[in-house]
C-alpha cells in the first residue's frame, strides 16, 4: 500500500486530531528543531492564563466589587488554597506559601489545555503522553528534591516502614521504591489516557451522527436523534472530565508533596 493511500485512509481516523504537524522548521548544525501545532497551542494556553491574570490585576489589584473575570480568578485561587491546606499538613502558613505558586499554575495550565481541546479544530496538548509525562516527571523530581532538602538522607526512611521484620525489609524497600518512582509514570498516563479516550469517543460518535444526518431517508433522520443526543451528552461528560483531570492531577501533586514533607 502506498503512502498516499495510507494518508487518505487515515484522514477519517479519530486519531487524526492528535497528529503533530510541524509549522516551522529550524536547523542548528546536525540538529533539527520544529515549531509544531502542539507548541503553538501550549503557548496559546500560557498566553490565555497570563491574559486572564493581567485583566484582573492590570490596575494594581482587584476591585472591591469583583467583575466576572475577577470572581473566576478568586474562585480558582480559593479552591486551590483550600486544597493545599487540606492535603499538606504539618507546615506553617509561611512555609506553605513557598510551595503554593507552583500548584495553581499547574492547575490553570492543565485546565486551560483540557478546555481548549474541546474547541473544534483546536489541538489537545494533554492528549500526548510525552507532554503529560514530561510535566509529571518534572514535578516528581522537584518534589523529591524538596524531600531531600527537608530531611536529608533521612528521606530514604519512607522506603522502610517502622516495625517491618528484617527478612522482609529488602522486598519492601524494593516495592516502595518502585511504587514511589511509578508515581511520575502513573500521573502522566492517567491524564493522557483519559483525554485521548474521551476525545476519540466524541469524534467517533460525532462522525456517526453526521453520516446519518446526510442520508436522504426519513427513517435515518429520525433515528439520528438518538446518536445526536448521545454526542451532546458525551460532550458534556468530556467537559466534566477535562475539569476533573486537572483537579485530580493537582490533588496528586499535593498528596505527593505532603508525603515528601511528612514522610508518609
Amino acid at each position: 500500500m502506498s503512502a498516499e493511500m495510507c494518508l487518505k485512509e487515515g484522514q477519517g481516523s479519530p486519531l487524526e486530531q492528535f497528529a503533530i504537524h510541524p509549522l516551522m522548521m529550524m536547523k542548528m548544525g546536525n540538529f533539527y528543531f520544529s515549531f509544531t501545532n502542539s507548541s503553538l497551542f501550549m503557548l496559546l494556553t500560557l498566553g490565555l492564563v497570563l491574559l486572564l491574570i493581567w485583566v484582573v490585576t492590570k490596575k494594581g489589584g482587584g476591585k472591591l466589587v469583583p467583575n466576572a473575570w475577577q470572581s473566576l480568578v478568586e474562585l480558582i485561587y480559593d479552591f486551590v488554597l483550600n486544597l493545599v491546606n487540606e492535603q499538606i499538613g504539618g507546615l506553617s502558613v509561611n512555609v506553605k506559601q513557598k510551595f503554593f505558586p507552583c500548584i495553581p499554575v499547574t492547575f490553570l495550565f492543565l485546565l486551560f489545555c483540557n478546555l481548549q481541546g474541546m474547541i473544534p479544530f483546536s489541538f489537545t496538548v494533554t492528549s500526548h503522553f510525552l507532554i503529560t509525562l514530561s510535566l509529571s516527571f518534572s514535578l516528581f523530581i522537584g518534589i523529591t528534591i524538596v524531600g531531600f532538602q527537608r530531611h536529608g538522607l533521612h528521606f530514604f526512611s519512607f522506603l522502610l516502614p517502622a516495625g517491618v521484620p528484617l527478612p522482609l525489609a529488602p522486598f519492601l524497600v524494593l516495592l516502595e521504591l518502585i511504587s514511589h518512582c511509578f508515581r511520575a509514570l502513573s500521573s502522566g498516563i492517567r491524564l493522557f489516557a483519559n483525554m485521548m479516550a474521551g476525545h476519540s469517543s466524541v469524534k467517533i460518535l460525532s462522525g456517526f451522527a453526521w453520516t446519518m444526518l446526510l442520508m436522504n431517508n426519513l427513517f435515518y433522520f429520525i433515528g439520528d436523534l438518538g446518536p445526536l443526543f448521545i454526542v451532546l451528552a458525551l460532550t458534556g461528560l468530556e467537559l466534566g472530565v477535562a475539569i476533573l483531570q486537572a483537579y485530580v492531577f493537582t490533588i496528586l501533586i499535593c498528596i505527593y508533596l505532603n508525603d515528601a514533607i511528612n514522610l508518609h
